[in-house]
């Protein structure tokens, strides 16, 4: 019978650990609204492990009924037979990304945000390794791409605006980096875990 040798544990770097220690530290500044959402749904917020860590991104394919184009986390609806949100979100980034759940360092959720569709979302943080292997799935990904983090959790770089739709305020929040734009319910995430992690 042959055995299995021990996988060493990570070697994080500095600043890795530094992001680790304020996430699992810092709880949220303020108390969030009430989510409506009935459906549930998650998404993974991947963390790739650099010596400088990043945000790892995509791009919705152009051909998509839905939200066509726009930058996201992978992610998706939670199915009946999902035991719960984490496995929700490894199972969608495995499926457009091909991310193995098994490579993902799972730190924990962030508080559900609602979504203009009428999910109720949950975002996962995840730490990757650097050589973790990546092929989006064609059909629903169109790029893939990385934010340092020190410039996605830049407050700064967030732009607010505010629409009234059907009776109901509503903020958005509008952002770029390089060619891309991101806003949306994707803003909305990475600010409110910019601001979760801030001293």
């Amino acid at each position: 019978m042959s055995s299995k040798t021990p996988q060493p544990s990570p070697r994080y770097s500095p600043a890795v650990l530094e992001f680790v220690r304020r996430f699992q530290l810092q709880l949220p500044a303020t108390q969030r609204p009430a989510v409506r959402g009935h459906r549930h749904a998650a998404v993974l917020i991947p963390i790739i492990c650099r010596e400088q860590p990043t945000l790892l991104l995509t791009r919705r394919s152009d051909f998509l009924r839905k939200h066509a184009g726009q930058v996201a986390f992978p992610g998706g609806a939670a199915d009946a037979s999902d035991p719960s949100l984490i496995f929700t979100a490894l199972r969608e980034a495995h499926e457009e990304v091909a991310i193995p759940p098994s490579e993902v360092n799972v730190l924990g959720t962030l508080a559900p945000l609602d979504s203009s569709s009428g999910f109720q979302v949950t975002p996962v943080v995840g730490l990757l390794p650097v050589d973790v292997p990546l092929h989006p799935c064609e059909d629903e990904v169109a790029e893939l791409f990385e934010i340092p983090l020190d410039v996605a959790f830049n407050l700064a770089r967030y732009h607010p605006l505010d629409i009234h739709r059907a009776g109901v305020h509503h903020r958005i929040y509008l952002s770029w980096y390089h060619q891309q734009f991101v806003w949306g319910l994707t803003a909305a995430i990475i600010r409110r875990l910019a601001e979760q992690i801030q001293v």
